[in-house]
C-alpha cells in the first residue's frame, strides 16, 4: 500500500495520508481502528455503491470491533443539494450520532462532497474519511478538502473547506466502474497533464488504449501521479486563493455547460469541453501555440471524452452560468489560460464575445 502524506503545515492536525493500493479494503478497517478517530462510524454512500460495497465495508469495520452503520441516498448529481444534506443530518440525529463520531464517504465525487459538507456543519463539525470509488474522486475531488452542494443557480455554490482525516484509494473499485464513469474521471487526469506534468501528458498520449483497457500497472501510475500533483498544489494553497486556481483549468466553462444542461452532461465531459474551449481561447489570445491546442484536442478525443458542445444547450445559458461562477470577483472571472502545455496562468477576465464565439465553434 503506497502512502502519500498531505502536509498542511499551518495546521498540522489537518495533515493526513493518502493510501493507495489494489484490494486494500480489508486493511482499511485496521488502519482506521489504529487511528482511534471516533467511537462510532457512519458510512455515507449512494444507492449504486451501497449495493456493491456497502455490506463489505461494514463487515470490514465491524471485524475490527468498530461500531458502524450506513446511510444511503439516491445516486446521481441530482442528489447533491440541501434536501439531501438535511435528510442525512436528520438521520444522523435519529441514530444518536454525536461529536465523538466520524463519517466515512464511500463513493464518487457527489458522495464525497455531500459527506464532507455534512461533517463540516454537523454539531459544528465532526471528522470524516474519504474512500473514493470512482476515478474522478480518486484523482481529484476526494483530495483537497473542498466540499460543496449545488443550487439551481449553479454548481457547488454552497460549501466549505474541510480536510478529511484520511483518504483510502482502492484501485479494485475501478473494476466495477461503468465505462462512462471511468472515462468521466480521465478528464481530470488529462487536466493534470495539461497544467502541470508534460511527462504525464505524453504518457497519456502513448498509452491511451492501455488506460481505457484499465491496465492495472498504468492505472496505479496515473492515479499516484495525479494524487501527488493535487496534494502538492493543495499544500501550497489550501484555500484556493493562488496556484490552486490552476486546478480550475477548463472548469469555468465546464461547470457552466454542466449546469446549463441540467446536469445531463457529466462532469468529466463538461470539463473536457471546457478544456478544449479554454485552449482555443488561449490560442485566439495569442498565448498558446496552435500545435499544443491540437495535441490537447487529440488527447481528449483519444481518452473518449466529449470535444463538442451539444447544440441543444443554449450558448446564452452557458454564458449566464459563467457569471455566477463561485470564483468570480466583482465583474471578473479568473480564467485559467495556457502559454504552453504544462504552463498555465490566470487571466483577470475573458471577453464574453470571445467565449460566445468559441462555444459556437464547438457546436459545429
Amino acid at each position: 500500500m503506497k502512502r502519500i502524506k498531505v502536509n498542511l503545515d499551518k495546521q498540522s492536525s489537518l495533515s493526513h495520508e493518502i493510501c493507495i493500493g489494489h484490494t486494500i479494503l480489508d486493511r482499511i478497517g485496521l488502519v482506521i481502528a489504529k487511528g482511534n478517530l471516533a467511537n462510532r462510524y457512519t458510512v455515507i454512500t449512494d444507492s449504486n455503491v451501497s449495493a456493491l460495497y456497502g455490506e463489505e465495508i461494514l463487515g470490514v469495520l465491524r471485524e475490527v470491533n468498530l461500531k458502524a452503520d450506513l446511510i444511503e441516498f439516491p445516486a446521481g448529481e441530482v442528489s447533491k443539494n440541501m434536501d439531501t444534506v438535511l435528510t442525512i443530518t436528520r438521520e444522523l440525529i435519529n441514530r444518536g450520532v454525536d461529536r465523538s463520531s466520524a463519517l466515512i464517504a464511500l463513493g464518487g465525487g457527489v458522495t464525497g462532497d455531500i459527506t464532507g459538507f455534512v461533517s463540516s456543519i454537523y454539531m459544528r463539525s465532526i471528522p470524516y474519511i474519504q474512500v473514493p470509488t470512482t476515478l474522478l474522486a480518486q484523482v481529484d475531488s476526494g483530495i483537497g478538502g473542498k466540499t460543496g452542494i449545488d443550487l439551481p443557480e449553479g454548481k457547488n455554490l454552497l460549501g466549505t473547506f474541510s480536510q478529511p482525516r484520511a483518504i483510502f484509494i482502492d484501485l479494485r473499485f475501478l473494476e466495477t466502474l461503468p465505462d462512462d464513469e471511468f472515462i468521466n474521471g480521465l478528464s481530470e487526469v488529462v487536466k493534470y497533464g495539461i497544467i502541470d506534468d508534460v511527462e504525464l501528458f505524453t504518457l497519456l498520449e502513448g498509452k491511451s488504449d492501455a488506460i481505457r483497457d484499465r491496465d492495472p500497472d498504468i492505472l496505479q501510475t496515473i492515479v499516484e501521479r495525479s494524487c501527488k500533483i493535487k496534494k502538492g498544489i493543495v499544500e501550497i494553497d489550501e484555500k484556493d486563493i493562488g496556484v490552486r486556481r490552476f486546478l480550475n483549468f477548463g472548469h469555468t466553462i465546464g461547470h457552466a455547460i454542466e449546469a446549463a444542461s441540467g446536469y445531463t452532461v457529466t462532469h468529466g465531459n463538461a470539463v473536457s469541453m471546457g478544456m478544449i474551449a479554454t485552449a482555443r481561447i488561449s490560442e485566439k489570445m495569442k498565448y498558446l501555440p496552435s500545435d499544443d491546442r491540437v495535441r490537447i484536442q487529440q488527447l481528449v478525443r483519444a481518452a473518449g471524452l466529449a470535444d463538442h458542445v451539444p447544440t441543444s444547450i443554449s450558448t446564452e445559458e452557458i454564458i449566464s452560468k459563467t457569471r455566477t461562477d463561485k470564483k468570480k470577483e466583482g465583474d471578473s472571472i479568473h480564467f485559467v489560460l495556457l502559454k504552453k502545455i504544462g504552463t498555465p496562468f490566470t487571466n483577470g477576465s475573458v471577453e464574453e464575445a470571445l467565449i460566445r464565439e468559441t462555444i459556437e465553434e464547438l457546436k459545429k
